[in-house]
């Protein structure tokens, strides 16, 4: 192990070259300026699990080989044979995420992913809830926005794209102000990331 930028992406040695490594199926909440809610607990429990041991990377041919950042994209095997991609997301420091399509280990994530929520733990924590659900003045009243929000408790707009694929954008995402909601494409407001998680909603990577 060489370095851990994030609870979901990680810097190796492989043949002697450093590869960075994006986890299958995760997404863990950034280490940007101020950290997102659990983003440094996240990072530090990534860099626990793979400091100082040797990890296998596992490819998912249902997966791209490499993300549109050159990552790899793999499942991260410990020395204990455990999947590093689902402890981070059961022990509540990462959300399941579908990228471009299912996955080998998608719904074993996302069980995972039930353990978390229903322990209320890390990411799915009261306080990290609140936050998610914090609206900025400018996002709540910003005059760029094509769609008024229903209910002001309920502000998280479940959007369905061209693939069919299930996303939620928050309030101040960048794509939250263009999004508009058609309940006849099967398209929903909600009222907290759980509950959108918990829908099979994931959340938008902008």
């Amino acid at each position: 192990m060489v370095s851990v930028a994030d609870g979901d992406t990680i810097t190796v040695s492989v043949d002697g070259v450093n590869e960075r490594v994006r986890l299958i199926g995760v997404d863990a909440p950034e280490l940007r300026n101020p950290p997102e809610c659990f983003g440094r607990e996240s990072a530090d429990r990534a860099a626990e699990l793979v400091t100082a041991s040797s990890v296998g990377l596992l490819a998912d041919p249902s997966q791209e080989n490499r993300d549109r950042y050159g990552r790899l994209l793999r499942y991260v095997v410990l020395p204990d044979g455990t999947i590093m991609n689902g402890v981070m997301i059961r022990e509540g420091y990462a959300r399941e995420h579908t990228y471009d399509g299912p996955y080998r280990h998608q719904q074993e994530f996302r069980d995972d992913q039930q353990v978390a929520m229903a322990a209320g733990t890390g990411v799915w924590s009261a306080e990290c809830q609140r936050q998610s659900l914090a609206i900025t003045p400018t996002a709540a009243t910003s005059p760029a926005s094509t769609q008024t929000v229903p209910d002001p408790n309920c502000p998280i707009k479940g959007n369905v794209n061209g693939k069919g694929d299930r996303i939620y954008h928050l309030p101040g995402d960048e794509s939250y102000d263009g999004t508009v909601i058609t309940p006849a494409k099967g398209e929903r407001w909600f009222c907290s990331a759980a509950e959108a998680e918990a829908a099979g909603w994931h959340a938008a990577k902008n």
